[in-house]
């Protein structure tokens, strides 16, 4: 790997960086990014969380030099995505979630080879690390398989080691657990936090819509909604901004007309979670302030003739932070009217 300019450089900067597109209908355009300001320091594992369409995968192709800005400044390692986009390219590791790279009648091993040789990776150095990375995602026994014949969740494995194949110093994980089973997942969040700590400078930058593994992996987040960062911090701090009160989950029964209004309790907010269709009933949630008793919600909710059949209180996660901070989920498309 070459070398990057000024160790001091950050990983990744990016000043009042904008992408618009023109819109398919109506001939107007579509704004992706409305000024992204964003530093991360080498070394740093670090987490872009937004609900779909918020410009997450945007500013991940402009950081790859896969798409170009409309306006603003993206650094990476140092480097101009615009003006130095082959000196970024060498620098830097992709994977996407879900994408089918790759050509069916190369072997596993075959495919991380030649990867390795488009980064220049001397062969003494190539073959052991495609050997390491092929045991670290579990895919020993297929090692000489086609990968027009691997599984899905296969392919995707053999799609996260390709972007370890040239050891960069940037790699960009875009959803890189999307698909895969639950172990194969936490055994994956494992290898990529000791990569990251096996040599100082090694930055990962990780767009994902689990919550639980941006807030098990990432030293910092970055939420951008509507292709503008609203907040910039480390999991805790993020949660310390909704902390106060209770955060409530309550099993409700109640009839198909019945829909329990909180609103008149403290400024209850409430959301309904997933029916429970094998009992019957519904989760409801929402966060009690401080100082609100939780008896008058469920006198309430017996009033307007619902059975509460569970009650459950939790701390502050980061999903709590996020939807308090964005407005809506990360599944949503539209915010609140």
């Amino acid at each position: 790997m070459a070398s990057s300019p000024a160790s001091a450089a950050p990983a990744v900067e990016t000043r009042s960086l904008r992408r618009t597109f023109r819109a398919s209908r109506g001939g107007g355009e579509v704004q992706a990014l409305a000024g992204v300001d964003v530093r991360i320091e080498r070394g740093e594992i670090f987490g872009l969380l937004g609900p779909n369409g918020a410009g997450k995968t945007t500013c991940i192709k402009i950081l790859t030099t896969l798409l170009y800005p409309t306006g603003g400044e993206a650094r990476v390692a140092g480097f101009d995505v615009v003006r130095e986009p082959v000196e970024v390219r060498r620098r830097i590791g992709l994977v996407s979630g879900g994408e089918t790279s790759g050509y069916g009648i190369l072997t596993v091993r075959e495919c991380l080879w030649m990867f390795a040789q488009f980064y220049g990776v001397p062969a003494r150095i190539a073959w052991p690390r495609v050997d390491e990375l092929i045991g670290i995602v579990d895919l020993r026994e297929q090692a000489h398989t086609r990968i027009n014949r691997l599984s899905t969740g296969q392919r995707q494995r053999m799609n996260f080691a390709r972007g370890f194949v040239s050891d960069p110093d940037v790699l960009f994980l875009d959803e890189p657990t999307l698909g895969m089973d639950v172990n194969a997942a936490r055994h994956l969040r494992r290898y990529i936090a000791s990569w990251v700590r096996e040599r100082p400078g090694r930055t990962v930058l990780l767009t994902t819509h689990y919550m639980a593994e941006a807030d098990e992996l990432c030293d910092r987040i970055a939420i951008i909604d509507r292709g503008r960062v609203l907040a910039c911090d480390s999991a805790p701090a993020l949660r310390r901004q909704v902390q106060g009160g209770q955060h409530v989950e309550l099993e409700v029964r109640a009839e198909d007309k019945c829909v329990p209004d909180l609103g008149a309790i403290a400024d209850v907010h409430a959301a309904w979670g997933a029916p429970h269709p094998e009992r019957g009933t519904r989760t409801l949630k929402f966060r009690l302030p401080e100082g609100a008793p939780l008896v008058d919600v469920l006198r309430r909710l017996e009033a307007q003739g619902a059975k509460v059949e569970g009650v459950s209180t939790r701390e502050t996660s980061l999903e709590d932070a996020f939807i308090a901070i964005v407005g809506r989920g990360l599944e949503d498309l539209e915010g609140p009217k």
